[in-house]
């Protein structure tokens, strides 16, 4: 069910919207363009032309597929939404690619979703059971069949008896024939905001899509926040028993671009506190930190100022090497890391190394760029990452391996430090974490974090997900 183990998180999704414009699937395109770091597998985009709904979706890039006017006339209208997907249920198919749409007794219905549904199983089978037909192995299916399938009469409470039927995080994008609808979840686990350009509403996972097109950030969409934007305006629906926020902590973490705002403050201002409070948790006797680019180098400043130690570029990353990279044969696959990180000699010989980067999965990448760093020449090589062990996996939108492939639950940390060959290997406190967010204590933090990944806590019941995973 969960697919593509890697070294690395992955990126969720991303979703876009905008209404009332001459130009929503040109500003969708740029929106989706910023939001690519959230999903690089495929992009979709479908408008409405106040008659008739127009689709285009392609595996890969943006760029390299919404990136001509032979695309775009092919999406004409004057509102849109779209999605950038990385797959976390369902396979990487071309079916699978978003927004998903279908042509309902009440008219057209598009959705684009960010994040994941832990009730799936069960739910598609009673829905299989009573006929129906599924086109693909996406979860986000579930909510167009559900919709299809309701009694309401009217779109809004389709969605509404839909919603209340459905488990999960979720940020969800809806493009019909006279609206543009966004829901967040009830906990606000996945991301979703509200800006304005020029007088027309959008909706997107994060600000720099906001900033990409000069619309103006207005507010989040509140957890358990449905808002649905006409020519008549916009309405704020509650339609679930008001709960405590809940928001994914990874998106300060790892996920939202750094130039995007979250909570009043810009993500890079979060990493770089993480990196400050790694260096006060831990006094270590170095020459020079070096971030694992890209996603330790916020941190990594963070550590090198707090700490007095210089920063240093010591390893360069490339950014040519794409997903689908050809490795032909074994003894060419051992050189896949050096693919995508070279060491800055001049950095490192004969100097005392702290490498910093944002977290650690496996520890197979780890290894080898330890390994990389000591062959060039380094004294020591120390090992620092700026969130806590990652001992549990996630089923809320982030594609993380099970439990047997996660290092940190299933080793202890002298035999991660082994595993991955430097002198000494240290991890961000949880009390360290929520520091750098800006609070003192977990437990007193308004709104704590969804930090299952951290503790195990998990505010949506994933059972049937983990008895799947047995």
């Amino acid at each position: 069910m969960y697919c593509k183990i890697t070294d690395k998180l992955k990126e969720e999704c991303g979703v876009f919207g905008i209404f009332g414009t001459d130009e929503a699937s040109v500003l969708t395109t740029l929106g989706l363009h910023s939001l690519q770091h959230r999903g690089q597998e495929g992009a979709g985009i479908v408008s409405f032309d106040g008659q008739s709904f127009h689709s285009v979706r392609k595996q890969g890039l943006v760029g390299d597929n919404f990136n001509n006017k032979n695309i775009l006339s092919l999406l004409p209208g004057k509102t849109a939404i779209g999605h950038v997907r990385y797959s976390t249920t369902g396979e990487s198919k071309p079916e699978n690619l978003q927004p998903l749409f279908a042509n309902l007794a009440i008219g057209g219905f598009a959705c684009a979703h960010n994040g994941n549904l832990t009730n799936t199983y069960s739910i598609k089978k009673q829905l299989v059971e009573s006929g129906s037909i599924f086109q693909t192995s996406s979860d986000t299916e579930i909510i167009l069949q559900l919709v299809a399938r309701s009694q309401k009469k009217k779109i809004i409470d389709k969605l509404i008896d839909t919603l209340h039927q459905i488990k999960g995080a979720y940020s969800l994008v809806i493009l019909t024939n006279k609206k543009l609808i966004g829901v967040r979840d009830p906990f606000g686990i996945r991301p979703l905001v509200l800006g304005d350009k020029e007088g027309s509403p959008v909706l997107a996972s994060e600000t720099c899509a906001l900033d990409m097109i000069g619309a103006k950030y207005v507010r989040d969409v509140e957890n358990g926040e449905m808002v649905v934007i006409t020519e008549s305006g916009m309405e704020s629906i509650k339609p679930f028993k008001k709960s405590p926020e809940r928001p994914c902590i990874f998106e300060r973490i790892y996920f939202a671009s750094p130039d995007s705002i979250v909570g009043n403050k810009t993500v890079y201002t979060y990493r770089k506190a993480l990196g400050e409070q790694l260096a006060i948790e831990n006094n270590i006797n170095a020459d020079v930190v070096v971030p694992i680019p890209d996603s330790g180098v916020s941190a990594a400043i963070g550590f090198s100022q707090k700490s007095t130690i210089p920063f240093e570029l010591g390893i360069i990353r490339s950014h040519y090497v794409g997903r689908t990279f050809i490795e032909p044969s074994q003894n060419i696959r051992q050189f896949g890391v050096k693919l995508k990180h070279s060491v800055n000699r001049s950095c490192i010989e004969n100097k005392k190394v702290i490498l910093i980067d944002d977290s650690i999965v496996r520890g197979t990448t780890a290894s080898k760029i330890v390994k990389m760093v000591y062959e060039a020449g380094a004294k020591e090589v120390h090992l620092g990452i700026s969130c806590p062990p990652i001992m549990h996996p996630d089923f809320y939108g982030i594609d993380t391996p099970n439990y047997n492939q996660l290092i940190a639950s299933k080793s202890k940390l002298k035999d991660i430090t082994k595993l991955v060959g430097a002198k000494s290997l240290f991890f961000l406190s949880l009390t360290g974490t929520y520091k750098a967010m800006g609070c003192e204590e977990r437990n007193s933090h308004t709104p704590q974090f969804t930090d299952h990944c951290f503790t195990g806590e998990y505010p949506i019941d994933v059972s049937e997900i983990l008895k799947l995973n047995r």
